[in-house]
């Protein structure tokens, strides 16, 4: 629920990303004024990191439609929206075009620390909601500031709080040990880095979503040429022809061919699957080998190097002091968790949710994107961009904008959520668990395995 604004203060984004800059743009276009805080030295910081990495959704489903108001008064070139641009061509040739049009109202390398109302702490009840918020900030040369809001958009994504690899959603005995061995991304093994990291290695890789596909599908590829190489897929649950996700059923094709690719690495004996594998520990041998140890004594063969791809978690840390309504579990909106928990929606699918859903304790504090999904993996970019929609509407006062969803989700073509245990994910006749596609609010755009928040 929204509370007046104050005109004088303007709403703080929190993040650069996709979503922050989509936010930004809505509040433009409603005549409200953004303060844009990143953490990072340019827009997109997390985007570049997986930047060669290509999205499954084309470009006519990465625009939002405010920013590209704003650009068509530019010398801007829109990307061909047939085609599927990788995370490095979404920054630079949309994600930072849009960022230059809004620098002005950007502070790059600024970190948030903290979020809180003036003078009220948590506790405090008095007059809470007509107190501004404070935000404070730390820059990279260690200059501290604070800069009052009359609202917050948290839009600061996921991407720099990976799942660790244990089970039970704790670092693995030994993990925190193993920084030189384990990575938490996706390898770019077109670089010479990454190339002769992996080269002729055994890499387990722990996950079983897309990012994990596209991590074996890129490790079978060094293979053809690089004896050796193997991949060690490490999964909690069994094995199924349902675990590669919808395949040609998938309506976003790209996404569909990722889980064929991974197939294709184990029927190509490029990899193999490790089943019912619940991590407790990873150890380090006298040769300099690791072996990874599940809860039940089992352990793997040797390997040399580990692929974590289990997911993100959000970083609450800096609103503390603030009131959130988090659900117990996914650490989303609560009124936003029953729609996305993947204990219940084994496909993904996501019921139209905007400003209404997103609503916190804490009037006019809003987490939206990747970090509003808390620890479900559905998360798609135009999700986000209908969000911040809603909440600009919201926040100039168009309660009926910020009520109406109008946009259509393809079916996912996964079934099966995250919150199964043992089993493996019940299959349905004709290769997909959704009957008809659903109309939602919300659109596509994560990349190849990856979210996208910030």
């Amino acid at each position: 629920m929204t509370a007046p604004l104050n005109p004088e203060l303007p709403v703080v984004i929190i993040g650069a990303g996709p979503i922050g800059l989509a936010a930004a743009a809505h509040l433009v276009d409603r005549g409200l004024e953004p303060v844009i805080l990143e953490s990072g030295p340019s827009a997109a910081t997390s985007v570049r990191d997986w930047g060669h990495v290509r999205l499954f959704s084309t470009w006519d489903e990465v625009i939002d439609p405010a920013a590209e108001k704003l650009l068509a008064d530019t010398t801007w070139t829109r990307p061909d929206g047939a085609t599927y641009p990788t995370g490095a061509a979404w920054a630079d040739d949309y994600l930072q075009p849009l960022a230059d049009i809004l620098k002005s109202r950007i502070r790059y390398n600024t970190t948030v620390t903290g979020v809180a109302r003036q003078g009220r702490d948590r506790i405090v009840d008095a007059d809470r909601d007509q107190q501004p918020f404070t935000i404070h900030t730390t820059r990279t040369d260690g200059t501290e500031s604070r800069i009052l809001a009359s609202a917050v958009i948290d839009s600061s994504g996921t991407w720099t709080t990976p799942n660790p690899a244990g089970a039970n959603g704790l670092p693995a005995l030994g993990e925190r040990s193993l920084t030189d061995r384990i990575t938490y991304r996706v390898p770019d093994l077109t670089s010479d880095h990454d190339r002769t990291r992996y080269a002729g290695k055994r890499t387990a890789v722990i996950g079983s979503g897309a990012s994990a596909f596209t991590a074996l599908a890129s490790l079978a590829e060094l293979a053809k040429t690089e004896t050796g190489t193997h991949g060690v897929w490490i999964l909690r649950r069994g094995l199924s022809s349902s675990t590669y996700g919808g395949g040609e059923a998938d309506q976003l094709p790209a996404r569909g061919a990722l889980g064929l690719a991974a197939k294709a690495a184990v029927d190509a004996g490029h990899a193999h699957a490790l089943t019912g594998f619940r991590i407790a520990e990873i150890t380090r041998n006298t040769d300099g080998t690791l072996t990874l140890v599940s809860d039940d004594g089992n352990r793997s063969d040797a390997v040399d190097e580990i692929i974590v791809l289990t997911g993100f978690r959000p970083d609450l840390s800096y609103l503390s002091e603030v009131r959130l309504g988090l659900d117990e579990r996914l650490q989303a909106p609560s009124e936003l968790a029953p729609l996305i928990d993947p204990n219940v929606h084994s496909c993904g699918t996501v019921y139209p949710h905007g400003e209404k859903e997103l609503s916190q304790p804490e009037h006019n504090l809003y987490l939206t994107g990747m970090k509003s999904y808390g620890r479900a993996p559905t998360f798609l970019a135009m999700t986000g961009y209908e969000q911040v929609r809603s909440i600009a509407a919201a926040l100039a006062g168009d309660q009926e904008a910020a009520e109406r969803v109008e946009l259509t989700l393809p079916e996912t073509g996964v079934c099966g959520g995250s919150g199964l245990y043992d089993e493996p994910a019940a299959e349905t006749p004709g290769g997909s668990c959704c009957a008809t596609p659903q109309t939602l609010q919300i659109g596509t755009g994560a990349p190849a395995g990856f979210t996208t928040g910030n």
